[in-house]
């Protein structure tokens, strides 16, 4: 079942077949035989819950001016989590595109994902050294913050888009052990 008003789904679609292919053949086999594709499934719903409960608690303190240590060791977590799925997205795009980071179909989301790395770096170093006042500690943890919302959705736009681009395509058919694949008649 299809969502979104016809001339949406047009223009979806539309942009969904003007854009290269996410994933070869080739590739989506090794995406699908990878244990790090879930893996990454897991920890990027994990990672945005911990995100919301974070952001929550952030919000709190520059409202309320209270529970500064809640709001510090939840950005401290998300700071962690954010480490672990980019630790094991590296892996995963080395073993589905061979490079470790900026594989063509994720370059983009792979360099506001280093913009996303830098501000939350910068705030633990921040947390850590006492460089900035609890206050601006908070809003560089927001500006961190959006710039990872940026990347969310960057990364479910070009999924979107290649779920798009998937039903579109015909089915493949072939001998995966051997990567002879060939459309389906």
């Amino acid at each position: 079942m299809q969502r979104g008003r016809p001339d949406e789904q047009r223009r979806e679609g539309r942009a969904a077949e003007s854009a290269p292919p996410l994933y070869t053949p080739e590739e989506r086999r090794r995406r699908d035989a990878s244990p790090w594709t879930l893996v990454q499934g897991i920890l990027a719903p994990v990672q945005f819950l911990v995100f919301l409960v974070s952001l929550a608690l952030v919000v709190r303190y520059l409202w309320t001016g209270e529970g500064f240590a809640a709001a510090s060791v939840s950005i401290v977590v998300k700071t962690l989590t954010l480490y672990a799925i980019m630790i094991t997205g590296s892996i995963w795009e080395k073993e589905v595109f061979g490079h470790w980071l900026f594989a063509r179909p994720f370059f983009w989301e792979d360099v506001v994902s280093m913009g996303v790395i830098a501000l939350h770096t910068a705030y633990l170093v921040a947390l850590f050294t006492g460089w900035l006042t609890p206050v601006e500690q908070m809003l560089l943890a927001l500006a961190a913050y959006a710039t990872y919302v940026v990347n969310a959705a960057q990364f479910l736009w070009k999924l979107r888009m290649a779920r798009l681009a998937s039903t579109a395509e015909p089915p493949v058919a072939g001998d995966l052990a051997t990567g002879e694949l060939e459309p389906a008649r």
